[in-house]
């Protein structure tokens, strides 16, 4: 099931607003495609980023693949927990398994995201 109070790329990120910022992370879906996931490789807390770079890299048994920042802004903390815990994409997406909190640099960047039905959308064309 998709959660409903989050945003969402056709990459397959969802945001979470907190405040003025961010969380970040990969779909239940994205996890399942990708398998068990044994490595996150994610940027230094400081570093900026721009809406739809490549902000870091996640590896799994079956596959490595870039993750894409849904939206422009300052990484304040990265999930060091998946250092350690990479599963916990797998097992936690929405929540243990976030990935980085992020200060927005431009807000209205938010609402071009997708809802969770037009993401739903989304998975269900393939």
């Amino acid at each position: 099931m998709v959660p409903a109070d989050l945003c969402y790329t056709s990459d397959h990120e969802w945001v979470r607003v907190e405040g003025d910022e961010v969380v970040i992370g990969i779909t239940q879906f994205a996890a399942d495609q990708l398998g068990d996931i044994v490595f996150v490789e994610m940027p230094a807390a400081g570093k900026a980023l721009k809406a739809h770079a490549t902000f870091g890299v996640v590896e799994s048994v079956k596959a490595v693949s870039d993750l894409f920042a849904p939206i422009g802004g300052d990484v304040l903390s990265v999930n060091d927990a998946l250092a350690d815990n990479p599963e916990l994409v797998n097992s936690d997406p929405y929540g243990a398994g976030w990935m980085l909190r992020l200060r927005p640099s431009d807000a209205a960047e938010i609402s071009a995201l997708l809802d969770a039905a037009a993401y739903e959308q989304v998975v269900a064309e393939g």
